[in-house]
Formats: C-alpha cells, sequence, structure tokens
C-alpha cells in the first residue's frame, strides 16, 4: 500500500493535537496548494493539526502534479470507475494519523476540492464511525456502497461551489445536498455566485461558519 505525505501545520496553540484537519487536493495540484486553507481556519481550531497529502499517483498530463484516481474523457463516469480504488490508501492514511496523534474519526474534519473534495465526501461517508465534519469544494458526490442503508451517526457536511464552475458544474453540489438532506444528513450548502472552479472569499466565510458550529471535540 502506497504511504502517503505532504505538508503539515501544527497546532498554532502548541498543545499536542486535539483536532485533525486533512486537507485533500484537486486533480493536478498537490499538499503545498490546499494547506494554504490552515491560515483561515487555525484560529477557530487553534488545537488543530492540518494535513495535507499529495495524492498517491502522478497524473499524465505533468509530473509534477497528482491525482487521486485517474480522468478518463468522459470525467463523470470516471469518477464512478476509478475513485473507488483510491479509497484504501486515504483511509490508511487516516488510521496512521490517529495511531499517532491518539485521536479518532470524531476529532477529524475532511475537506477538499474537486476531485478531493469528492474523495473527502466518499470515504467521510464511509467510515465505520462519523469524522467531525466533512467539508467539500467544487465537488461531486459519489456514494459509497449502501449509503442508504448505513444506520448510526451521521457527520454533518459542508458543500461550497462556483455557479460558474466548468470544470465539475454545480448542479452537482445541488444533487449532493438534495441526495443527502433526504437520507437524513445536516447539510449546509453554499453557492458563490459569479464564481468558477475555486474557492472565493465568501465560501471560505460560510466554511468558517460551518467549522465555527461544529460541536467542539473533548
Amino acid at each position: 500500500m502506497t504511504t502517503l505525505s505532504g505538508p503539515m501545520l501544527p497546532p498554532r496553540s502548541g498543545v499536542a493535537p486535539r483536532q485533525i484537519v486533512v486537507l485533500l487536493h484537486g486533480y493536478g495540484s498537490d499538499g503545498s496548494d490546499l494547506i494554504a486553507l490552515a491560515s483561515h481556519w487555525q484560529e477557530l481550531l487553534p488545537d488543530a493539526l492540518f494535513v495535507s497529502p499529495n495524492a498517491p499517483d502522478t497524473t499524465r498530463e505533468n509530473p509534477l502534479g497528482f491525482q487521486w484516481f485517474a480522468l478518463d474523457i468522459n470525467r463523470a463516469a470516471s469518477r464512478l470507475t476509478n475513485l473507488p480504488g483510491a479509497v484504501p490508501v486515504v483511509v490508511e492514511f487516516l488510521n496512521a494519523l490517529w495511531a499517532q496523534t491518539r485521536l479518532a474519526a470524531a476529532d477529524t474534519i475532511l475537506a477538499g476540492f474537486s476531485q478531493g473534495a469528492m474523495m473527502a465526501l466518499h470515504v467521510g461517508l464511509a467510515l465505520p464511525e462519523p469524522p467531525m465534519g466533512i467539508i467539500a469544494f467544487s465537488g461531486a458526490l459519489v456514494e459509497p456502497e449502501n449509503l442508504a442503508q448505513k444506520a448510526g451517526a451521521k457527520p454533518p457536511v459542508c458543500l461550497v461551489h462556483g455557479a460558474l464552475d466548468e470544470v465539475v458544474e454545480a448542479r452537482y453540489c445541488a444533487e449532493a445536498a438534495e441526495k443527502l438532506t433526504a437520507l437524513g444528513y445536516s447539510v449546509s450548502h453554499h453557492v458563490s455566485d459569479g464564481v468558477g472552479h475555486s474557492i472565493a472569499p465568501d465560501g471560505l466565510s460560510f466554511a468558517g461558519a460551518f467549522i465555527a458550529g461544529l460541536p467542539a471535540s473533548p
């Protein structure tokens, strides 16, 4: 199994981590890109360890860029076909983090952008124990197996998307919000007007408010 690595920032407070925020980057990017989100959220989570691993494979177009799963000509179909193969390496990474920090899913926020958002949603919804929260920027829901039949506690979910996104259309975000709400999940959904495939300041603020509203871990 591939071992993931990437940039991390220790808790701003200087104490041992009490929460973990895992940031999963988009297609063709790397962990150094998304770790920048930590600067927006460290004040809200001063005791959190922020970790942004590089995806396990490089892209065909750019050997310096990484992918969680390969994209084919039909991108929507390739998500369904290729995403599940990336799940075990992310789960192994999480289990290793929890063993090292003596924390658990309940102390962990999974966040991601684009392809990383799809991974955060899929993995976070499939974990045996629900994470503290899931934040998906510009993503889509690739349902884990038997999602509708899954019992027990459900993690709160924050979905943020640009209205003018031409890479992952905003309708995927709306569909995910509708599906998860129907299944009993608490969903916070925000669309940034006039924004394409990126994270706008209002989207960041919305995600920050979501984090501020999460129950504090013990």
